[in-house]
């Protein structure tokens, strides 16, 4: 009987994950490991070689680790889930003007609910991340989601989404400890090459970065269907054609293809009339935001004006603002002007260190 029960660790491979697994497995935990396969390489149009989480090495690699601590391993297929879902919605988001959001999607539809069905028939009590983050349970029985002690690697951002349910029995084994330190703990086990494995910011489905070539992989005749557009001013002046609307995002600035004199960037999508509107940067700036698709963590609810710091996309620094929640949307004032809100970004609200929830960003 282990100390404190059976855990089922999602393990992609890599340094993050890897470790947390043994650091449960030496705190007395039974643990299982688990790698879910979420993506078919072949299927992605990518011209790099195979990398990350899901490719051969990585299963091979967390495969190897678990059988050198004596912990078992399984490998789950859930190619078809992530693939109908987060992908699908990935090329739909782009085709409706939209930046979309592929890990928050992920994190709260697919991997947490495919980790604790598999935890259930597993009889594990709790499943754990290699995630940067903290969880805690508040006495007013929320449990609330903290950023991790190392600020550039906190990734409280893409954890909005999860549940209350589901964060009940979630553990961050690594929301304590900074990433330098878990790569000491990797080379403190004698797993060297572990710990000098590089890390990858890319879309797992997007290999090489180029979600450009990624939507023309997957949507048939797509250069055909939205090139020749207008770039538009935002007075309406037609000042150029554009390669297609789907191929830019709210703030883009370089790559646009065109010379007006000064820096312009993208301010808005007009999918419906195949449009681009170009700006300055005075002209990016907003000073409010209305969000959709609320998951509060800290609070049950928040129907009076908060204070808090609204980060409108992941390595955002966060701007303080007024928020409040209104007929099933977030209200957020900034209490200065921003720029660069992409509809289909996550905006997400914090209080200090504590994740007040988040959203869609309309």
């Amino acid at each position: 009987m282990s100390k404190h029960g059976r855990i089922l660790v999602a393990m992609s491979g890599g340094v993050d994950s890897s470790v947390a697994s043994v650091m449960l497995h030496e705190q007395g935990y039974e643990v299982i490991g688990l790698t879910m396969k979420t993506w078919d390489y072949a299927s992605s149009g990518a011209s790099s070689k195979e990398t990350g989480c899901c490719s051969l090495d990585s299963i091979n690699d967390a495969r190897s680790l678990a059988v050198a601590y004596g912990f078992p391993h399984y490998i789950l297929d859930i190619r078809n889930e992530f693939g109908d879902f987060v992908i699908d919605n990935f090329v739909d988001e782009y085709l409706a003007g939209r930046t979309p959001n592929p890990c928050v999607l992920c994190n709260t539809h697919i991997k947490w609910e495919a980790l604790l069905k598999r935890a259930d028939k597993l009889n594990c009590e709790f499943i754990a991340t290699g995630h940067y983050a903290n969880v805690r349970l508040e006495d007013n029985g929320r449990y609330v989601i903290s950023k991790g002690k190392d600020e550039n690697k906190d990734q409280s951002y893409v954890l909005w989404g999860v549940s209350q349910k589901n964060l009940a029995r979630t553990k961050f084994p690594l929301g304590s400890f900074t990433k330098a330190e878990i790569r000491q703990m990797a080379l403190d086990m004698g797993q060297e090459d572990l710990a000098k494995k590089s890390e990858s910011y890319e879309i797992c489905f997007v290999p090489d970065n180029d979600y450009r070539a990624f939507l023309r992989h997957r949507v048939a005749d797509l250069e055909e269907k939205v090139a020749g557009g207008n770039f538009i001013l935002t007075d309406g002046t037609v000042v150029g054609k554009h390669q297609g609307y789907p191929f830019y995002t709210i703030g883009q600035r370089k790559g646009l293809g065109i010379a007006l004199g000064q820096p312009m960037f993208v301010t808005e999508i007009l999918p419906e009339i195949n449009t681009v509107v170009l700006g300055t940067q005075d002209e990016l700036q907003k000073s409010a935001a209305l969000v959709r698709g609320i998951n509060l963590i800290k609070y049950e609810n928040i129907t009076e004006p908060l204070e808090a710091v609204t980060k409108i996309r992941y390595k955002d620094a966060g701007t303080i603002s007024t928020i409040v929640e209104e007929d099933g949307l977030m209200k957020v004032n900034f209490h200065h002007a921003v720029g660069g809100i992409a509809p289909g970004q996550s905006a997400v609200f914090y209080e200090g260190n504590d994740l007040l929830g988040g959203g869609f960003l309309l």
